[in-house]
């Protein structure tokens, strides 16, 4: 179930066919001991593939069917003109992935088609799509608590006294009801879907009826059921789209520090960001004579949250450069778990060397706080204690960096 949890399955690397000696084996192991890597549980719908086929399979037949009328010359003249060549820049911009269809979208794509797969989902599981709909659809965090708790209230009242009808009663104009849950996207199919129903009923002390959520006396036979979607409601999350790592190889290049990167990568515009840096120049000119360590520092980390994401490089002992998209708040943990990730002697300890020589041991330090957004160039080395042991148990020590998998889809940095 989705949101319900969103379970992201850890794929093990595979080692090497190319084994090293026992000694050099010891060697590795006790290195790997001191660099332990962490990786974190990203959740899944336990129903995934079956998700992800429906949804795209949907999803597709629409596309097909969407016929775009023919522009004319003059008309596709000008779409081309508006569009941004991508070829100047250092990546044409940040992917994500879809974790119900697959699909691979831009920035400006993922909610709107996220949203359709929920849509589409629900011929399929109304109780799991209602439950994803609440999650994504409201942005008040604080308001989904709020409402979900409630209605699992409601869920846990019917549990615990399924012969008091009162409690198989929710009265829709009741104040509770209305502040909590009445404007909570997604509530109406939840309650639909598990087994309520709207009924005009008559109100103790009034003239007129009023309508209430009434659950169907067949379920009460399956109060069991009733329960397992009261704990699905509270466990579950917004449904996101997975920032696309959009790897990339490179032949050894000169250009390997340059970077222009796309308007993605900005949390401003590129206008905003000529005024900001224009202002910050004349502050700058104003009060340089002024300004101390501290302030300067501070400035510094205030431009650094600035970007969303980060291009990051890393140049390997054989010259090649991996590339790779993070969010500029990301660990140096990521890095180093999407390097291991394409190793083909992912056992052997590394190091990864930031701009200057400097060694990055931290791997619990965010990017945007060690001076790598938007963009930066790292160097990688072997840990050398495990060289040296692997050399002196007689192994070979110089051994091909990436899988072979990876090296067929070398490209050339423009």
């Amino acid at each position: 179930m989705e949101k319900v949890p969103n379970e992201k399955i850890r794929k093990e690397t595979q080692r090497s066919s190319k084994a090293p000696s026992e000694g050099a084996q010891m060697a590795a192991t006790a290195a790997l001991a001191r660099i332990e890597l962490k990786q974190a549980k990203a959740k899944l719908p336990t129903s995934q593939e079956m998700i992800r086929t429906k949804v795209k399979r949907e999803l597709e037949a629409e596309a097909a069917a969407a016929v775009k009328p023919r522009t004319s010359s003059t008309e596709e003249c000008q779409e081309i003109a508006l569009q941004p060549d991508n070829s100047v820049f250092s990546v044409s911009g940040v992917y994500f992935t879809c974790p119900l269809t697959g699909a691979t979208l831009r920035k400006n794509q993922r909610d709107a088609h996220i949203k359709e797969a929920i849509l589409l989902y629900f011929s399929e599981d109304p109780i799991s799509a209602s439950i994803m709909k609440i999650h994504t659809f409201n942005k008040d965090i604080e308001k989904v608590k709020l409402g979900t708790e409630t209605v699992a209230k409601y869920l846990e009242n019917i549990h615990k006294h399924p012969e008091e009808e009162k409690y198989r009663r929710i009265r829709l104009s009741n104040r509770i009801f209305q502040e909590r849950i009445s404007s909570l996207e997604g509530a109406p199919e939840f309650f639909q879907a598990i087994g309520f129903e709207k009924k005009m009923l008559p109100v103790s002390g009034q003239e007129n009826e009023e309508e209430f959520y009434v659950l169907k006396e067949e379920l009460l036979g399956k109060l069991d059921d009733l329960e397992q979607y009261r704990e699905n409601l509270l466990s579950g999350e917004p449904v996101k789209a997975m920032l696309d790592r959009n790897m990339q190889i490179f032949q050894p290049s000169i250009r390997a520090s340059q970077f222009e990167l796309p308007e993605d990568f900005y949390s401003l515009s590129t206008k905003e960001l000529e005024r900001e840096q224009k202002l910050r120049a004349e502050a700058t000119e104003r009060n340089s004579m002024l300004r101390t360590k501290a302030m300067r520092e501070k400035e510094e980390k205030r431009e650094m949250r600035k970007y969303n994401y980060t291009l990051l490089r890393v140049r390997l002992p054989d010259g090649l450069i991996l590339q790779g998209t993070f969010y500029a708040r990301e660990k140096m943990s990521a890095l180093m778990e999407f390097v291991r990730s394409t190793l083909e002697n992912d056992w052997m300890p590394f190091e990864l060397l930031g701009p200057g020589g400097l060694k990055l041991e931290d791997e619990n330090t965010p990017f945007n706080e060690c001076g790598l957004v938007p963009a930066a160039l790292l160097t990688f080395q072997w840990d050398t204690g495990v060289i040296k042991d692997i050399e002196a148990a007689g192994a070979q020590s110089n051994v091909n960096v990436l899988k072979p998998e990876h090296l067929a889809h070398i490209q050339t940095l423009s």
